[in-house]
């Protein structure tokens, strides 16, 4: 299905030398955003790039608990813009994972005390060094994200999940995003249930994107293996999981590669729901 939202999929950044900056938004909280932005950076620094998450959600900063980096924070954003440390002093690299790296956001700060032409300055910079800069924004419409549209942007996911309430969420950040002539968001739908959408009881992916005129990015379907994987404190891109699948692909897909959806919804064979249950063990991948 083609959307009328279509733009590009891809910046090359060797045409212009430089790295491409993703916001991932949602119009509310919960829906996953930033346990994928952090799969997200997992999946496209195991693809050989430099990758930037920049932790936004300011006084509420997730990120180093869900890249397991909580013990090395020392400096975050807010040192940076008030020049009592250079950016690679406060950015963590992984130790996990060759390529990725996070900068940290404080804890104990406001969003009005984030000079925004300091973070546009930085962020400029930082576009020299990293292929990719993914900015996990706080989820809503408030002050924190508005004041990210500010920023040098290139392109923005909406995360949703397929309910009519963070729908209507995610009309009200793309009427936001309409007025300030930003990007039209590439759409993410997260926690699909395939058996639910068989039944007529949830809509599709492609439905959630037509419903909203967006590009539809990626669609990942409801996984318990990444709760499990938080509980046990490591990533879900460590486990063998439908939701990490869904992440490659998705990266893949910013990469510019041509990558089919799968057909959430559609009724499988009995003999494949027979060998190959919707519900299966969870293996953890060997490193």
């Amino acid at each position: 299905m083609i959307f009328r939202r279509e733009t590009a999929w891809h910046h090359n950044m060797e045409e212009n030398g430089m790295g491409t900056v993703w916001l991932t938004a949602s119009g509310k909280g919960g829906v996953g955003k930033s346990t994928l932005t952090s799969a997200l950076g997992q999946a496209l620094a195991g693809r050989n790039k430099r990758v930037l998450i920049m932790d936004m959600d300011v006084g509420l900063r997730g990120q180093d608990i869900l890249l397991s980096l909580q013990d090395r924070v020392v400096m975050d954003l807010m040192d940076v813009l008030d020049h009592h440390c250079e950016a690679e002093e406060a950015i963590i690299p992984s130790p996990g994972q060759d390529g990725l790296f996070l900068l940290p956001c404080p804890q104990f700060s406001r969003v009005k005390e984030i000079s925004l032409k300091a973070l546009g300055q930085m962020i400029r910079k930082l576009k020299g060094t990293y292929d990719f800069i993914l900015m996990d924004a706080p989820a809503g419409v408030e002050k924190g994200l508005r004041n990210l549209l500010k920023l040098p942007l290139d392109e923005i996911i909406l995360v949703v999940t397929p309910d009519d309430l963070c729908l209507r969420d995610a009309e009200r950040v793309i009427s936001i995003l309409d007025r300030k002539d930003l990007p039209a968001p590439k759409l993410l739908v997260n926690r699909l249930m395939p058996g639910l959408i068989e039944r007529g009881e949830m809509i599709s992916a492609a439905s959630c994107a037509a419903s909203l005129d967006c590009m539809l990015l990626g669609e990942v379907p409801d996984d318990s293996s990444v709760y499990r994987a938080q509980l046990n404190h490591f990533s879900l891109m460590e486990l063998d999981c439908e939701a990490r699948q869904a992440a490659v692909r998705i990266a893949g897909r910013m990469l510019g590669d041509n990558i089919p959806f799968p057909a959430y919804g559609h009724r499988r064979p009995w003999y494949s729901r027979m060998f190959h249950p919707m519900i299966g063990e969870v293996k953890r991948i060997d490193r």
